[in-house]
């Protein structure tokens, strides 16, 4: 397995033996697991509370984009704190400020374009 193609091959067998291995766990489980359906069984369960009516509901628009702007905010978080940590690391000067600056302002050009809109009023 030597040559251009050799990392390729152990990167499709690797590939196939994961496959293999969670099909196998899957297959396993279908043939050892015991199936006894029943109609309380089958229902749908949220939270302890009985089913009522159709279970068909539609949520407001203003909870998905609240749900997108905590998204927006988790993501700046996770490339915050490892930015601060290596931030004082000798070589990360002012370059990596910089590109902080940058991301920052998207963000901030983000939040700006939501007020206009009236999206962060809860109203």
């Amino acid at each position: 397995m030597t040559g251009y193609f050799g990392s390729y091959v152990v990167v499709a067998v690797l590939l196939g033996v994961g496959v293999a291995i969670f099909a196998g766990g899957l297959l396993a489980n279908r043939l050892l697991r015991p199936d006894r359906p029943t109609a309380e069984k089958l229902t749908t369960y949220e939270c302890g509370v009985d089913p009522v009516g159709e279970g068909w509901a539609q949520s407001q628009i203003r909870y998905y984009v609240f749900t997108y702007l905590y998204v927006v905010f988790a993501v700046d978080a996770v490339f915050l704190f490892p930015w601060a940590t290596v931030f004082a690391d000798p070589g990360f000067g002012l370059t990596t400020l910089v590109e902080m600056f940058v991301f920052l302002a998207f963000i901030a050009l983000g939040i700006l374009y939501a007020w206009r809109k009236r999206v962060l009023t809860w109203t």
